[in-house]
């Protein structure tokens, strides 16, 4: 499976959204794959699936209202991930969609759901493997629209908006992934 052809695909004719998303995938590519070989040497993680599952976590994005990422869909971009999940799903990657569906964030509880009045469904949404979390860790860390990597200070303080409980998970990631 090449996650190029995928994308190249779904996103022919939309070279802006195509541009901002490959690049975007190739730096949380990079990224969980150090992650991916620093924890695989402790636990069993499957590096292949998680640069492939890093490349296509966003490819829902598309059929989002979000021009400033050359993205002209009808739904709101929260819902990038269940759409991605659909798309891969329809294309015979089940564990590929959970990745997509689980990577917004640390992740979002069914309480996260109805207490911001998200239009999503209501169950949990959060990472389950590690090579999901290892993608949701390293999604953290980059920004669609601004060059260069976050610090893990600035990370905490977009987490910290949603709770302390959010900055928690990711500092439980940040030890176990940085150690």
């Amino acid at each position: 499976m090449q996650p190029l052809d995928l994308i190249n695909r779904y996103y022919a004719g939309h070279n802006q959204a195509r541009r901002i998303l490959i690049a975007h995938s190739r730096r949380v590519a990079g990224l969980a794959v150090a992650v991916a070989e620093r924890v695989g040497q402790r636990a069993r993680v499957d590096r292949e699936f998680v640069e492939q599952a890093s490349m296509l976590h966003d490819i829902g994005m598309l059929q989002t209202d979000t021009p400033k990422l050359g993205c002209h869909g009808e739904q709101p971009y929260i819902t990038h991930g269940i759409i991605g999940a659909e798309l891969l799903r329809n294309e015979g990657l089940p564990r590929h969609a959970l990745v997509c569906e689980r990577h917004i964030g640390v992740g979002l509880s069914i309480e996260d759901i109805e207490t911001q009045g998200l239009p999503l469904p209501l169950r949990d949404m959060c990472p389950q493997s590690i090579e999901e979390e290892i993608v949701a860790y390293a999604d953290l860390f980059f920004s669609k629209t601004k060059p260069g990597q976050r610090a893990p200070e600035m990370v905490r303080e977009l987490l910290a908006k949603y709770g302390q409980h959010k900055v928690s998970i990711f500092d439980a990631w940040h030890d176990r992934f940085t150690h």
